[in-house]
């Protein structure tokens, strides 16, 4: 078994990462803060792609908590049925929308601490929040960080939230919102879960999983 990449290595990986895709950002669209936030709640076991679908009307009436509050949670799980678990997130966005009024004067908070304050609001749409609109360093691992992180040999461990705090360790800070952007473009396009185009892949060659074979031990 071919040993974790050193921070060097992983620095390296990332340089190639970002050769092959330099305009690797947030594909959930949004034209504010609180647009994100609701998208990335959305967006939970959902793809971007049907999110963005649905908000590009939705956000075109409801873009503010105002808005929420005053459209209803009944109407609003009618217009986010199609992405799954509507009524787990219509409760979210409306619960966020409250708080958001009640308690930050209207404005989506700027840390993380304090968006994670927010009903239905965990570390991941936090941090994808706060790093993508605000500039707070962070790293968000989705499915697609965890996977790559594990597969690549980045980081070797058994949940997101460690393999955040290992990856914090690995990756320079100033790093770490580009690194989030490149593996989850990088998962998406590539390294796909069931079958990653290894052959076509710019960092096979420092790539755990590939360098190991087919067919010897677990797939990430």
């Amino acid at each position: 078994m071919r040993k974790l990449l050193t921070k060097d290595e992983t620095k390296e990986v990332l340089e190639l990462l970002n050769e092959r895709y330099p305009n690797a950002k947030c594909e959930l669209d949004h034209n504010s803060p609180f647009e994100l936030l609701v998208a990335t709640i959305l967006s939970a076991q959902c793809t971007d792609v049907r999110v963005n679908s649905i908000t590009k009307d939705m956000f075109k009436d409801y873009n503010t908590p105002y808005d929420y509050l005053e459209l209803g949670i009944v109407e609003l799980e009618k217009i986010i049925k199609p992405c799954g678990f509507y009524r787990n997130k219509a409760k979210s966005i409306m619960g966020t929308s409250k708080k958001i009024i009640e308690e930050f004067n209207g404005e989506v908070p700027h840390t993380i601490k304090e968006l994670m304050t927010l009903p239905g609001v965990g570390k991941k749409t936090a941090n994808v929040v706060a790093s993508t609109c605000f500039g707070v360093p962070a790293i968000a691992v989705d499915t697609h960080v965890f996977r790559l992180a594990n597969r690549i040999g980045f980081v070797d461990e058994k949940n997101v939230l460690d393999t955040e705090a290992s990856l914090q360790r690995k990756i320079d800070k100033n790093m770490w919102t580009k690194a989030h952007h490149l593996l989850i473009f990088h998962g998406r396009r590539t390294c796909k879960a069931r079958k990653p185009i290894c052959e076509e892949c710019n960092i096979n060659s420092y790539c755990r999983y590939y360098l190991k074979g087919e067919g010897n031990g677990k797939i990430y």
